[in-house]
C-alpha cells in the first residue's frame, strides 16, 4: 500500500493519446476555433489522467493485494469514468482529426477495418461486448486468474477500456451524426444500467466469490471478505447510477423537448 508504478505501457500510451489529441486540437483549431475548445481538450486530458492513475497510482496495487472493493474501483474508473471522459473530449470533428492525415487516408482505404468499426460500433454489438466483459471477467475463476497472470490482468484492462468505449461512444454519439435518437440513447444507457445492477446485486446477495480476496488475513480498515464484496458492490452501483443514470435522464429530457417542439409546430 502506497507504491506508485512506473509501468512504462500505460505512461507511453497516455503519452500517445496525448501527442495525437493535441496535433488534432491543434488543426481542428487553426481551421475552426470555435469546434476545438478548451473544455473538450480539458475532457479528454481528465479521462487519459483518470485511466493513468488509475494503473500508476497505489490503488492498482491495493485492489491487487488486500481489496476487492478497491479492485471494483479501478476497474471502474477504466471501464467507465475514462471513457466518458475521453468520449466527451472527442466531440464533433476532433473524433475524425485524432489521427493525422496520412494514417488517417490509409486506414479510410482499409475496408476489412472500417467493417469492423462499423461492426463494433452498431447498438447491439456494442452492448454485447460490453455485457460479455463485464460479465466474463468477473467470473470467479477469470477474475483470479487474471490477478495472478500480469499479462491476463492488462489484457482485462483493455477489454474493460475499449468496452466503455464502445457504450459511452453510442450514448453521447461524438461525432454527432444523429443516427440514433436521444430517446434511443436514453434506452441503451437504461440498458446498460439495468445490466451493470444485475452483476452489483449478485456481488451483493452473494457469500464472497473470489478465493484471492477471501485468504486475504489483514485487510485495511479491518473488512471482512463479505462486507468488501458488499462495498464493491455498492460502489459499483453508485458510480453508474452518477453517470448511467444522469446521462439517462438528460437524454430523456432532450427528447420530451424534441417532441414538446414537434407537437408544436403540428
Amino acid at each position: 500500500m502506497g507504491t506508485w508504478s512506473l509501468d512504462p505501457v500505460p505512461l507511453a500510451a497516455a503519452a500517445a493519446a496525448l501527442v495525437l489529441y493535441g496535433q488534432g486540437f491543434a488543426r481542428v483549431r487553426r481551421r475552426r476555433r470555435a469546434l476545438a475548445g478548451r473544455g473538450r481538450a480539458a475532457l479528454f486530458a481528465a479521462g487519459v489522467l483518470v485511466a493513468v492513475l488509475a494503473l500508476v497510482s497505489p490503488l492498482d496495487r491495493l485492489g491487487e493485494d488486500e481489496l476487492l472493493s478497491a479492485h471494483m474501483l479501478q476497474h471502474l474508473l477504466l471501464g467507465d469514468v475514462a471513457p466518458l471522459l475521453l468520449v466527451l473530449g472527442l466531440c464533433g470533428p476532433l473524433s475524425v482529426f485524432l489521427l493525422p492525415q496520412k494514417p488517417l487516408r490509409v486506414l479510410a482505404r482499409a475496408r476489412p477495418l472500417r467493417s469492423l468499426v462499423s461492426f463494433l460500433l452498431r447498438p447491439t454489438v456494442s452492448f454485447a461486448v460490453w455485457a460479455l466483459a463485464i460479465g466474463a471477467w468477473h467470473v470467479p475463476a477469470a477474475y483470479d486468474a487474471a490477478i495472478a497472470h500480469p499479462a491476463l490482468h492488462a489484457a482485462e484492462h483493455a477489454t474493460f477500456l475499449l468496452a466503455g468505449l464502445l457504450v459511452w461512444t453510442q450514448i453521447v454519439d461524438p461525432t454527432g451524426h444523429a443516427r440514433r435518437s436521444p430517446g434511443r440513447r436514453a434506452l441503451f444507457a437504461g440498458a446498460v444500467l439495468v445490466a451493470g445492477m444485475g452483476l452489483s446485486e449478485v456481488l451483493l446477495l452473494s457469500a464472497p466469490l473470489y478465493p484471492h480476496y477471501a485468504h486475504v488475513l489483514h485487510r485495511p480498515l479491518g473488512f471482512t471478505a463479505a462486507e468488501d464484496q458488499r462495498r464493491a458492490a455498492l460502489l459499483m452501483m453508485a458510480e453508474q447510477i452518477a453517470t448511467l443514470a444522469t446521462a439517462a435522464a438528460l437524454l430523456l429530457w432532450s427528447h420530451a423537448e424534441r417532441v414538446a417542439r414537434e407537437i408544436a409546430a403540428a
